[in-house]
């Protein structure tokens, strides 16, 4: 089955951003069987600013991010999450490289099934 990972990275190499602070989104695409690749690079606005959230950014984050089954990041907030989850997309705190995470997440989908 393919599935999109939408990674938070600063330089495309490793999931080191906050979902509130990320600019960029690595976008790839896999499949529990044939591995992965790097579809494209989404460009947002940060949602956070300074120690207060823009409900507005946060909701076209979202929206950029709807195709997406799976959100990669540093670190996430309850309230990031669960709008995630509305739109059943299940985000992962993962600080790793990231070919890494994404193996990791292919493995993980494959004890689940």
């Amino acid at each position: 089955m393919v599935f999109l990972i939408a990674a938070a990275s600063t330089d495309g190499k490793v999931v080191n951003q906050h979902f509130g602070r990320a600019e960029e989104f690595y976008i790839m695409q896999a499949d529990d069987e044939t591995g992965w690749r790097y579809l494209e690079t989404r460009k947002t606005q940060p949602v956070c600013k300074e120690r207060s959230h823009d409900e507005d950014r946060l909701q076209a984050t979202v929206d950029l991010l709807a195709d997406c089954d799976y959100v990669l990041v540093s670190q996430i907030g309850p309230g990031a999450e669960f709008a995630l989850s509305r739109k059943d997309i299940t985000a992962f705190s993962i600080a790793l490289p990231i070919d890494r995470a994404v193996e990791k997440l292919i493995a993980y989908r494959k004890r689940q099934a």
